[in-house]
């Protein structure tokens, strides 16, 4: 899949760079998408790489550090980690860079994968994002769901433990009864973090992952480009 080309930067440089983009430049892409990593960060997934890969297809793609270089590891406790990671909090310092990347009229989606997933669908809640898509959420609940003011996209795992088929169905039917807009799929075979965090060497995983991106690519098409 090669390198990852974006750069990296803090929220704050982001917010920076985006005010100068917003006021500079009429000719930016009409798209604005935010990808917030999952809880592990982007250093070392393809998360990165999926990043590049949208904003190729035109849009712009702001991948913020919400994690503050802090990202959780195996062998603490995730319960601890998540009282200084919290992602409502994130989601909160996110809004202002929401409001930036609608500047100049632009239309802004989410996508989100397990934590990141999180923060997505605190950010549909507010009304200020346009579209959301989330794979294999970690931390949502059917409470949540049933407070999303924006098109939702749910991919979830057969096997996974976070979010089962199960609970990604409960999902479905708050969003029907709701009446909101949304596309619920469940991939067969695949365990958590199917869609940014998968085995490059595993011809089946590799294909599974691409079929998500398309499906959340297909769905910001759907959504955000009018």
């Amino acid at each position: 899949m090669g390198c990852a080309t974006g750069a990296m930067r803090s929220l704050l440089a982001v917010l920076h760079l985006l005010f100068a983009a917003a006021l500079v430049s009429a000719e930016e892409a009409d798209v604005r998408l935010l990808l917030p990593s999952d809880g592990v960060g982007s250093s070392d997934a393809h998360h990165p790489k999926i990043a590049d890969q949208v904003a190729d297809l035109g849009y712009f793609v702001v991948v913020p550090d919400l994690l503050h270089g802090d990202p959780y590891k195996e062998g603490i406790s995730f319960s601890e980690w998540l009282k200084t990671h919290s992602p409502a909090d994130a989601a909160e310092k996110v809004i202002e860079l929401i409001y930036v990347l609608r500047k100049t009229e632009k239309t802004v989606g989410v996508g989100g994968y397990c934590w990141g997933a999180k923060v997505a669908v605190e950010l549909a809640k507010t009304g200020k994002i346009q579209a959301v898509a989330i794979a294999h959420p970690a931390l949502v609940t059917v409470d949540d769901i049933k407070e999303v003011k924006c098109p939702i996209e749910v991919l979830g795992g057969e096997y996974d433990s976070l979010s089962p088929p199960k609970l990604v169905h409960q999902f479905e039917s708050a969003l029907e009864q709701k009446g909101t807009d949304h596309l619920v799929k469940i991939f067969p075979r695949v365990p958590h973090g199917f869609a940014c965090r998968y085995n490059s060497s595993d011809p089946f995983a590799v294909k599974t992952a691409e079929e998500a991106r398309i499906d959340m690519i297909s769905w910001f098409n759907k959504h955000l480009k009018h």
